[in-house]
């Protein structure tokens, strides 16, 4: 199961432009259980939301790390003027282990794809099987590229989480991984498409 799925952006690591990594959608699926009492689940809430954040800033760091290694200047992503397909085609991967109390209390798995500006990762378990994982990112990835405009200018993710919530229901239903054939995968699409036409 799918500890969580995050969109955020990628801001370049020596613009000295002050510019921060923000999260722009977070969704968490399974709890790191505390009592349940009002005073903890506040304390839950905010905790989720710095464990968000670090996991936002490292995959912001890794990816940052792989373009530079690749030889891709931040200017020349900036000014990309790609549609999504070909943008998705050219996306940054990666994945990697967070330990025990980095900053989750169990261990997890970090998968992530940057596409340009934009983040998507999944927090996953150690068990999770990742080839499938990557499938489901990319698809994740792929829906929100073209139904969320992530790309284009004045898009504001933050008043299109319907949209979002409607792409996770589909393909990532209560975090668990789907196996899919081709033709379900046609149906999920068709389903989808049918929702965000309204």
């Amino acid at each position: 199961m799918v500890h969580a799925f995050v969109i955020h952006t990628l801001c370049p690591g020596n613009s000295g432009s002050g510019s921060v990594c923000r999260v722009l959608y977070s969704k968490v699926f399974s709890i790191e259980t505390l009592e349940a009492t009002s005073e903890n689940r506040e304390v839950t809430r905010l905790k989720q939301k710095e464990q968000i954040a670090a996991v936002a800033r490292q995959v912001t760091s890794a990816c940052s790390l792989s373009r530079q290694a690749a030889g891709k200047s931040i200017l020349d992503l900036s000014q990309t003027t790609l549609d999504e397909s070909s943008a998705l085609l050219d996306a940054d991967y990666g994945v990697f282990r967070l330990f025990a109390g980095e900053p989750f209390q169990q261990e997890k798995v970090v998968l992530w794809l940057g596409v340009i500006s934009i983040g998507f990762t999944m927090v996953c378990e150690p068990h999770d099987n990742l080839l499938l994982a990557e499938n489901v990112l990319r698809t994740l990835a792929s829906h929100c590229l073209e139904h969320l405009r992530l790309l284009g200018p004045g898009t504001d993710i933050l008043l299109k989480a319907d949209r979002t919530e409607a792409i996770l229901n589909r393909f990532l239903p209560h975090g668990q991984l789907l196996f899919t054939n081709h033709r379900f995968m046609q149906a999920l699409e068709k389903d989808l498409g049918a929702y965000m036409a309204k």
